[in-house]
């Protein structure tokens, strides 16, 4: 059991700074994060089992974030003011924001997008969770 523990922690130990460095979103973000947590579940197997499914969930490829936030301000979508900080995880309130669908070229499927604080995110629909900041 203590090896499995010290080869996970060699591995977060690793890809921690990668998953620091790669917080933007992505597909680079999220197979950190995945490989992270499968290397914390189940060593290294679980590493990269994990890294392949986070890649697999990530959002806007960092590559085509400057294209999205563009395209985001050409569509004039009003910007939603939040009181707290804008960041991965926060949950938006249930009314007074408004959701809008990706365009098939950025190849995120299940999210919507919505602009808070003049900052474009992508958001889980049904838990109203921002699962990227589009910087």
């Amino acid at each position: 059991m203590s090896k499995k523990f010290l080869i996970a922690s060699a591995v977060l130990a690793t890809l921690a700074p990668a998953a620091a460095f790669a917080q933007s979103g992505g597909a680079a973000a999220g197979a950190a994060t995945g490989a992270v947590g499968g290397a914390i579940v189940g060593g290294p197997v679980g590493a990269a089992v994990g890294g392949v499914t986070g890649a697999i969930v990530g959002g806007i490829a960092d590559q085509q974030q400057p294209e999205f936030r563009q395209y985001v301000t050409t569509q004039k979508v009003p910007s939603y003011t939040y009181r707290e900080e804008v960041r991965v995880g926060a949950v938006l309130p249930e009314s007074g924001v408004t959701y809008h669908e990706v365009p098939a070229e950025y190849k995120v499927k299940g999210y919507r997008y919505t602009v808070v604080n003049n900052t474009p995110v992508l958001v889980e629909p049904s838990s109203r969770k921002v699962v990227q900041v589009i910087r």
